[in-house]
């Protein structure tokens, strides 16, 4: 065959372009995402072929030939001198190598991370650890520090960084200006959010909405109504791309042209559930996808909490629109009170157990919300997010104290006003950072009655939760 002008390629005589080297190396990309090959792809029931393509080679194709379009099923396709075909093997930029290697050590989470890092001084100094000086870390013992020492030496971040740049993925490292200011504020904040798309500074004044996965039209219909009036004011809205109510509320920001961010648990290779890649696509041409998950990781059960505090981390309140007593919904609830977030809940039938946990939320203290309007009548003059700083907290709108409000005033010589029975109880039993196994033993409630009055004391915001289950009083 003769050659053409790209390097490589070779013409055929029906006019298309057949390249060996770009094929093969199409071919190990594909293999290494673990998806079917191209010549696989198609309705096998029909013989026609499927021009629909993974998202993430979906979005690294964008360069694709306007005039050829997939010409050769078994190389690669027509595509520019400078596609994705070529892939330049970039150099992983220094600053982020030793943080993509720390996060593809398993079992390498957030609280353990940050131990790490504090202990070492940087992620390069930590690469080189031993399992002695691991050891040597509060967190960490010695089989543990044997485990991750063993991981280090051997971590390989090539591979990864070859799925991140197909993938069209970008990093943003804590600490860094590209990282999302509210998200960097939370206890155990992610040390490095994947995401597809942009974070943009109208992104401060963010709103969460979360809910069931299994909901009722009615639930359907209030997401996208919510999500639609909040994106007409110019709030981003915050979900975690679910079947139910995340997707409803994605949608609903998407259809007013307003910003949506997607918060996923697994990857960014493959989007989970499968039925809504299309709308990951749109979400993150108009907002953004992130997790703090590497890329070919899939979303596990246990994964699924981690990944809504960052849901709320993210947002300046949390609107819970339709959840039963069992939703992990409530999860989000729990990190918002932690990390100090509103949060309200939209009513539903009383007698509704697809509602139960709203109207639990309601009874207990969150705001009652109908509409996009009594939300923004409550936040929308709130200026975009900044770090706290030690300054008086703004007054609330409720008339006394909730179990989602802080009372309006401490005073320095008692307890705080609204605290009564076991509350107080256990409130006064944190005269110091405690943990909740000390608090039981020494106030005598069972475990499970006093993770509720501690959850309680968290929403109420005169207490707050610490790493490894220990407790204090808010000052």
């Amino acid at each position: 065959m003769p050659t053409s002008a790209v390097a490589g390629n070779q013409f055929r005589s029906d006019g298309g372009i057949h390249n060996p080297a770009r094929a093969n190396r199409i071919s190990t990309l594909w293999k290494m995402q673990g998806w079917r090959s191209i010549s696989q792809m198609g309705d096998e029931k029909t013989g026609t072929r499927n021009f629909a393509i993974p998202l993430a080679v979906a979005a690294a194709s964008r360069n694709l030939s306007s005039t050829k379009g997939w010409s050769d099923w078994h190389g690669c396709p027509d595509f520019s001198a400078h596609s994705w075909c070529d892939m330049p093997d970039a150099a992983v930029p220094p600053e982020l190598a030793d943080h993509l290697a720390l996060a593809l050590i398993p079992g390498l989470g957030p609280k353990l991370t940050a131990a790490v890092l504090q202990h070492f001084g940087s992620a390069a100094a930590a690469r080189q650890a031993t399992a002695p000086q691991l050891e040597a870390i509060p967190l960490i013992g010695a089989k543990l520090a044997t485990k991750f020492a063993a991981a280090l030496r051997r971590v390989d971040i090539t591979q990864e960084w070859q799925r991140i740049q197909l993938g069209g993925v970008s990093l943003a490292l804590l600490g860094t200006p590209e990282y999302p200011a509210p998200l960097a504020t939370i206890p155990d904040p992610p040390p490095l959010l994947y995401f597809r798309g942009a974070f943009a500074p109208a992104d401060g004044q963010a709103i969460g909405i979360v809910g069931s996965r299994n909901c009722t039209p009615y639930g359907i219909r209030m997401a996208e109504r919510i999500a639609a009036g909040l994106a007409r004011a110019g709030w981003t809205v915050i979900s975690g791309l679910a079947r139910g109510i995340d997707g409803a509320a994605h949608r609903g920001a998407l259809d007013a042209g307003g910003r949506t961010i997607a918060i996923l648990a697994g990857g960014l290779s493959s989007i989970y559930p499968p039925e809504h890649a299309h709308l990951a696509e749109a979400i993150a041409r108009q907002g953004a996808l992130a997790t703090e998950t590497p890329m070919t990781v899939d979303p596990q059960p246990g994964m699924f909490p981690a990944r809504n505090r960052i849901i709320s981390g993210l947002s300046r309140a949390i609107v819970v629109v339709e959840a039963n007593v069992k939703s992990g919904a409530l999860i989000t609830v729990t990190h918002a009170a932690e990390q100090g977030r509103d949060v309200y809940a939209v009513p539903g039938n009383a007698d509704s157990p697809a509602s139960a946990g709203c109207l639990d939320l309601i009874r207990k203290g969150a705001r009652l919300v109908r509409s996009a309007e009594d939300i923004l009548e409550d936040v929308g003059g709130l200026a975009p997010f900044d770090p706290p700083k030690p300054t008086p907290r703004r007054a609330k709108a409720a008339t006394g104290p909730t179990l989602f409000t802080a009372p309006e005033s401490v005073p320095e010589s008692g307890p705080p006003s609204g605290l009564e029975g076991a509350l107080l109880t256990v409130w006064e039993n944190l005269t110091q950072p405690r943990h909740a196994d000390d608090v039981a033993r020494e106030t005598g409630l069972p475990a499970g009655e006093l993770a509720t009055i501690l959850m309680r004391l968290e929403m109420k915001k005169v207490i707050r939760r610490l790493p490894g289950n220990m407790f204090e009083r808010r000052g």
